[in-house]
């Protein structure tokens, strides 16, 4: 039996422990202990026969603790090995402000469970929140069951298919590699413009004017050679890759769409297979091979354009590196005797 919370449970990994919040709540508060401490520990797995189910929950709080411990009682048929969530309600509080009066109670949880960040949790939580949980609670009965497992049951991809998804995880992951590289050299392209004026202090160094003159001369043609031969690069370069990483997320959302269909065309047909036991001469509704066509459609159109997609990927990724190696060639044949006269100077 799940715990229904007010508020989710913090994701794993995402957030510092100080923001982790509880399955109760998410603010923490210590306050003193008082004297007439009653624990009761409550885990999931032990049942209390004197409690029926359904019995109707006051709004008013309590004059004593041990009304509001005996309605958090968990019923669960659970075995003895697999009680691994526990939970402590104890010492209540009395708080008394100017605009109103109410109890507080300590919830510590312990638990094993993979879910929870941590072992231990310790919250206090007003009556009105286990008021909230214990109305929230509902028992599943076995058609809401049918429906949610039917509705939300996992099916696997053919293996083809499965390959296309695998592919595309692993492509999109090499586009980031090579938007952030691109960036970087883009970024450091640019800077390279900059570094020319830094030196114009070289006339007040009389020892060490001809080196320092050599060094924004060289980048001052390393710039215009950029610019010759890399004319609107982060224009030509980074689009490229960012329309196949839209591409990508749309060949995604067409696997996605794939999977639905073929789901309810295997729903419809174990449907048939069931009715056709039942009764041996009942014959295949239309609807399930209609949805069976329409399968065999998405699969054919799919694979038609994954083949052109990969053939035009391949030939726009070979025309854009050939011609950025191309330009890159034409820079370094641009830039080599400048550098190696300004190298020759500065020894």
């Amino acid at each position: 039996m799940s715990v229904g919370t007010p508020k989710s449970l913090a994701s794993s990994g995402q957030k510092p422990i100080q923001e982790i919040c509880h399955p109760l709540g998410a603010e923490e508060a210590v306050l003193t202990p008082s004297p007439d401490v009653r624990n009761i520990t409550s885990s999931i797995g032990e049942k209390d026969p004197s409690l029926p189910n359904g019995t109707p929950v006051e709004t008013s709080s309590p004059s004593s603790s041990s009304s509001l411990l005996n309605r958090l009682q968990l019923d669960d048929d659970l075995d003895v090995e697999t009680r691994d969530l526990f939970v402590t309600v104890d010492d209540p509080k009395k708080h008394v402000s100017t605009m109103e009066t109410y109890i507080t109670y300590r919830v510590v949880t312990k638990t094993t469970r993979v879910e929870f960040d941590l072992p231990e949790y310790s919250v206090r939580r007003r009556y009105q929140d286990f008021d909230w949980l214990r109305t929230s609670w509902r028992i599943v009965n076995g058609e809401s069951v049918k429906y949610v497992t039917g509705g939300y049951k996992l099916r696997s991809r053919p293996m083809e298919f499965a390959a296309m998804g695998d592919y595309l995880d692993m492509f999109t992951q090499k586009l980031g590699t090579i938007d952030r590289i691109a960036q970087r050299i883009i970024k450091e392209q640019s800077e390279l413009r900059e570094y020319g004026p830094v030196y114009t202090w070289a006339a007040s160094e009389a020892e060490l004017q001809g080196p320092l003159e050599a060094w924004p001369a060289a980048w001052l043609n390393c710039s215009s050679a950029l610019d010759e031969t890399h004319p609107g690069n982060e224009r030509r370069f980074l689009p490229v890759l960012r329309e196949y990483v839209l591409y990508i997320e749309s060949m995604k959302a067409v696997l996605k769409k794939r999977d639905n269909v073929h789901a309810e065309y295997e729903a419809k047909l174990e449907a048939a297979s069931l009715r056709k036991e039942e009764r041996p001469t009942a014959k295949v509704p239309t609807d399930v091979e209609k949805c069976q066509d329409r399968v065999e459609c998405f699969n054919a159109d799919l694979k038609s354009d994954w083949d052109q997609w990969q053939n035009n990927k391949t030939q726009d990724f070979r025309q854009l590196l050939t011609g950025m190696a191309d330009h890159n060639i034409q820079y370094y044949e641009k830039v080599r005797g400048p550098t190696t006269t300004s190298r020759t100077m500065r020894r």
